[in-house]
């Protein structure tokens, strides 16, 4: 018997959706049929569905997309909370203000798209599903990344939280995010030799794509998914090799 998942009619919202993750995201809804709506402060010069501009961290920006899209579309089914990421800091010298930011882009933008995506979606016969991408950073040290880390924990327990509130209309998961092989990746673990080491970490023996995460997305935003609220998905090929065994077996 075949499964076929299917978005026809349906819009989804991506927000980072104009690269790395958030574009492979776009991508697979787009393949699946969807109604798909990216977002970022800057249109790039190519894309994968509609862009309407908006600055996440903004509540007054974001209220402004979202209403934007339901007069376009005349609903919205599926918000993938993708917009993210951080630099590398110190956590010792890290600015107070380098870290609200850091916070405000990995945590309280996805509050606000998710209230203004639950203004919507809870009217809705249909109801809709969140999708938040989280971190493995959430859930084990993030040296470097600390305010990151700690967003990403905040992130998942919102998450949780509104998967209670807001049932049964509106469904909420993340999905946690290990090594992740985008445009960009070379310049994070030094070009291919780089990435093919990183890569031999994980028991899967790659790095994900971005399409990998967007396959996530679409299951888990799909009626297959219609009983799955209140989840952390781990997709990280297994994690990676615990260094004490590495350790102990080392001449």
């Amino acid at each position: 018997m075949s499964v076929a998942i299917d978005y026809s009619d349906r819009t989804v919202l991506v927000t980072g959706g104009t690269k790395g993750i958030g574009r492979g995201i776009a991508q697979r809804f787009a393949d699946a049929g969807a109604d798909v709506v990216v977002c970022g402060r800057n249109a790039p010069a190519s894309l994968v569905g509609a862009f309407v501009e908006c600055d996440v961290r903004e509540p007054a920006s974001v209220t402004a997309m979202v209403e934007r899209i339901a007069q376009l579309t005349g609903r919205l089914d599926v918000v993938i909370n993708n917009a993210g990421g951080a630099p590398p800091a110190d956590a010792a010298t890290a600015s107070p203000n380098f870290s609200r930011k850091v916070i405000d882009l990995n945590l309280v933008s996805a509050i606000h798209v998710s209230q203004s995506a639950h203004g919507v979606m809870s009217h809705q016969d249909t109801g809709g599903s969140i999708i938040n991408i989280a971190s493995v950073s959430a859930q084990r040290p993030s040296p470097g990344t600390a305010a990151y880390g700690a967003a990403k924990a905040g992130l998942i327990s919102f998450t949780r939280s509104i998967a209670v509130e807001w049932a049964p209309h509106v469904r909420a998961n993340a999905v946690v995010v290990g090594l992740v092989e985008t445009e960009l990746a070379d310049l994070h673990y030094g070009g291919a030799e780089g990435i093919a080491r990183v890569a031999a970490t994980v028991p899967l023996g790659r790095m994900a794509t971005p399409e990998d995460v967007g396959n996530a997305c679409l299951w888990l935003g799909s009626p297959l998914a219609s009983y799955v609220s209140g989840a952390t998905i781990e997709l990280h090929g297994g994690d990676q090799w615990p260094a004490f065994l590495s350790a102990a077996t080392s001449p």
